[in-house]
């Protein structure tokens, strides 16, 4: 064919210590027929935060252990600390600088984490959470010359293009930003550049916004706040914060938080980045989505009326 597309997406890593072979991944927590009644999660990404608190809230004694002092660390640090507070305060154990030695499966049938610095848990259930890998071998790419990255991740220009002319790769195969619209975004400018004349149509991934599904979620787009003030050293920059309880939770003895954080560059004050976590605001992400991406800023955002009770108005009111 004159046109290849690779999509072949990517699989989840698999623990290489002493019985890591005991641990399942992220399909076999989706396989599992009963519920444990423990489990250790070990990953400090996306994956493992979803997982964690997915299990928790479906009544699994949960106990989540990752390798720093925080996870999430690719996250706005607001983001890390409030699912730490909002996960100990659901009853998930949490084990910072914990990295996992050795698993060992007991007569009982629980198993036991050997950790570095000593410590030891043990549960029912051990789930490794420590990222994914490409599909990328068994394709014959290397008889042909598509270049691979250290990682077996192939190497592609803003167009999808490879290193070798008419063969394509989107997805997870290409380990950019590692989302399912992601990958149908890029498929979908692929074909209109390939097959309806649109030579210089590519997908930008720059502002591609981002949902974190724990509990409660976390919606993000743009540069975190560290990012920020080493991209533009030289700029004014200015934080804006809320936190609050909302209404959802008025009549509750259970009164969850939200906070939500603008980051803005520069006198006239352009969005950069948008972070939240709390209920809802995995909903409100996509049209505050639209709007950073076309450029607004922070006046625009308070030019805009508020819609009364809500979360998201409190994008549109922060001082």
């Amino acid at each position: 064919a004159p046109h290849i597309l690779i999509a072949t997406g990517g699989r989840p890593s698999q623990m290489n210590i002493p019985g890591g072979e005991y641990a399942i991944d992220s399909d076999g927590f989706f396989a599992m027929t009963e519920k444990p009644a423990s489990m250790i999660v070990l990953g400090a990404g996306y994956i493992a935060a979803e997982l964690s608190g997915m299990a928790q809230q479906m009544g699994i004694k949960t106990t989540w252990a990752y390798r720093q002092g925080r996870p999430l660390r690719t996250f706005d640090t607001m983001l890390s600390d409030n699912i730490v507070e909002m996960y100990q305060e659901n009853g998930v154990t949490l084990c910072p600088e914990h990295v996992a030695k050795e698993i060992i499966k007991n007569e009982d049938a629980t198993f036991t984490v050997v950790f570095e610095n000593g410590a030891t848990h043990t549960a029912a259930q051990v789930l490794f959470a420590g990222g994914r890998l490409p599909n990328s071998q068994k394709l014959g790419l290397e008889k042909i010359g598509v270049k691979l990255d250290e990682g077996g991740f192939i190497v592609v220009d803003k167009f999808q293009n490879t290193s070798v002319a008419g063969i394509y790769a989107v997805g997870d195969i290409i380990g950019k930003v590692e989302l399912t619209p992601v990958a149908i975004a890029a498929g979908r400018r692929l074909s209109e550049r390939l097959f309806n004349g649109k030579k210089d149509l590519h997908l930008d991934y720059d502002l591609i916004p981002t949902v974190i599904f724990t509990h409660p979620p976390i919606a993000t787009i743009g540069l975190t706040e560290e990012q920020t003030y080493e991209k533009y050293p030289d700029e004014k920059i200015k934080v804006y914060r809320s936190r609050f309880t909302p209404m959802y939770f008025a009549l509750n003895d259970y009164r969850q938080k939200c906070e939500m954080k603008l980051i803005c560059v520069g006198e006239e004050e352009r969005i950069v980045g948008l972070h939240a976590i709390g209920i809802g605001v995995d909903e409100m992400l996509q049209g505050f989505a639209v709007a950073i991406k076309m450029g607004a800023t922070k006046a625009d955002f308070d030019n805009t009326v508020a819609i009364h009770p809500t979360g998201a108005e409190e994008f549109v009111t922060m001082r």
